[in-house]
């Protein structure tokens, strides 16, 4: 049979996240519906619809066992859980007040897109060994001072300008830009890190930035359609995304990530013979990489994302530096 899903879809051809957010251009009309159930449904999930993995892509034993290597990852998913769980619930306000059927079809997709995500991250951690009974109450004991310290903030923030001040276009900005584009490049850390390791692991963090693409470039279109037909929102939407740097930079993330990247770096040198010569990025073995690089990378990728998506929306990118920027 012939493979006729799209190629951003496609499970062996869609690009790696980075790449598709930088330069893949998508909007609300193309990704609708009917895209999501041809092209995602039946395209990227074939073969992986119920766990976010293909069944022979498995979880070695090594990683059901105590150690740093698994602490890490049940950090890295229990909290990734949370936060896609949080993002569902806040999708349902965009529905909501979506302004056209275009809107509202995609932002519907992204919600199942997001409650996707919280469960095979979720899930995966049963197949860590995780008693299932108990999970949701063991995630939200684990992660109860991330998602204090972290999640809320975040959350309340949305909160007041797509469901108080139901301002969609502001919303739109701050899920794609402000949340989303602060998270992805970690999550293509994740997939970068976990491949080499665990087939499951990687093939459920593939399958997640699959996802995280589309959510990229279609909000970048709709806003900059919106900023087409209505320039006047320019100063708003920027003063949104000036409100959003700031909150970023004020809520303690770091410390969070760079935790579990130390239990990884305990967990590599003990599996070292795993991973071998496997580069995390071009001419670096992962094996030679720190905690602290990793996270920088994290932070540049988030950079030059930034720089390409606002350069498309005809936006000044020194706005979402921690300086603000004055530009108009």
């Amino acid at each position: 049979m012939t493979n006729t899903v799209a190629h951003e879809a496609g499970w062996d051809t869609a690009p790696g996240l980075l790449d598709g957010a930088k330069h893949l251009t998508l909007g609300p009309e193309q990704c609708n519906l009917a895209y999501w159930f041809t092209e995602v449904a039946q395209g990227t999930l074939r073969d992986r619809g119920e766990t976010g993995h293909h069944k022979d892509a498995g979880v070695p034993d090594f990683l059901k066992q105590p150690g740093p290597l698994r602490d890490a990852l049940v950090l890295e998913f229990g909290y990734r859980s949370l936060s896609e769980e949080i993002a569902t619930r806040l999708l349902a306000h965009y529905v909501a007040i979506a302004p056209g059927i275009p809107e509202l079809e995609f932002y519907a997709t992204q919600l199942i897109d997001e409650a996707r995500h919280a469960r095979v991250f979720r899930n995966h951690l049963v197949e860590l060994g995780l008693p299932a009974a108990t999970l949701v109450k063991d995630i939200d004991e684990m992660a109860a001072d991330y998602r204090r310290r972290v999640l809320q903030p975040v959350e309340d923030f949305t909160l007041e300008i797509v469901r108080d001040q139901a301002d969609f276009m502001g919303g739109v900005a701050v899920f794609a830009i402000v949340i989303e584009g602060v998270l992805a490049p970690a999550a293509e850390l994740s997939e970068r890190k976990w491949t080499p390791l665990s087939p499951a692991t990687g093939e459920i963090s593939r399958g997640t930035a699959i996802d995280e693409i589309r959510h990229l470039t279609v909000a970048s279109t709709i806003l900059k359609d919106h900023l087409a037909v209505e320039p006047g929102y320019r100063p708003r939407l920027l003063e949104i995304l000036r409100a959003g740097v700031k909150l970023w930079d004020e809520v303690p993330d770091k410390e969070f990530v760079i935790h579990r990247e130390e239990l990884f770096q305990q967990g590599m040198a003990e599996h070292a013979d795993r991973i071998g010569d496997h580069e995390i990025w071009p001419g670096v073995r992962m094996l030679d990489t720190t905690p602290e690089q990793r996270y920088d990378m994290a932070e540049q990728w988030t950079d030059e994302m930034a720089a390409e998506r606002m350069a498309y929306m005809g936006l000044p990118v020194e706005v979402l530096s921690s300086s603000g920027g004055d530009a108009v």
